[in-house]
C-alpha cells in the first residue's frame, strides 16, 4: 500500500500488485484501505508506481521554469492553480512533500528508467544540499 502524505488527509491509496500478488491478497488489501476510509487504485509494481510516475516530471518542470527565470515561484503556482485547477502549485506541493524526498525520489525513478524526464533539476539539488528542503526546515522554495 502507497499512502500519500499527509495521511490523514489524503484519500488515495495505490495498491501495488507484483507478480505474485494473488488475488485473495489484494482483494484484502483493497477491503483494508475501503475500511479505514481511502479510496485505493491498483498499480502494477514498479518505479514510482503511478501517481509519482505523472507528478514528478511536472514538479521538475516547475524547478527548470523558475531557474530559468521564466516566471517567479508564485507565479508558477498560481498559473498551475488557476489554468489547471489544481489546488496547490506545484512548487507549494515540494515544499510539502520535501525537497529532499522529491530528490531522492526523481533520482530512484532516473536511475531505473534512464529517462531524462526525470532527470531531477540543478536548482532542486542545488537547493537540497543548502538545506532547503521544504517546510520541515521552514525553507525551500518558498519561507515558512
Amino acid at each position: 500500500m502507497h499512502f500519500f502524505n499527509p495521511v490523514p488527509v489524503m484519500a488515495l491509496v495505490e495498491i501495488v500488485r507484483g507478480l505474485q500478488t494473488s488475488d485473495a491478497t489484494h482483494d484484502a488489501i483493497e477491503a483494508l484501505a475501503l475500511q479505514l476510509g481511502k479510496s485505493p487504485i491498483t498499480v502494477k509494481s514498479g518505479p514510482g508506481f503511478v501517481v509519482n510516475r505523472i507528478l514528478l516530471p511536472m514538479i521538475n518542470e516547475a524547478f527548470f521554469v523558475l531557474a530559468e527565470g521564466d516566471a517567479s515561484a508564485t507565479e508558477i503556482d498560481e498559473g498551475m492553480k488557476l489554468g489547471c485547477n489544481h489546488p496547490i502549485g506545484p512548487l507549494a506541493l515540494a515544499d510539502l512533500i520535501g525537497l529532499d524526498v522529491l530528490l531522492a525520489v526523481m533520482q530512484t525513478i532516473h536511475d531505473e528508467f534512464g529517462d531524462s524526464k526525470y532527470r531531477p533539476c540543478p536548482l532542486l539539488r542545488e537547493m537540497v544540499a543548502a538545506g532547503y528542503l521544504g517546510r520541515k526546515t521552514r525553507r525551500g522554495v518558498y519561507r515558512y
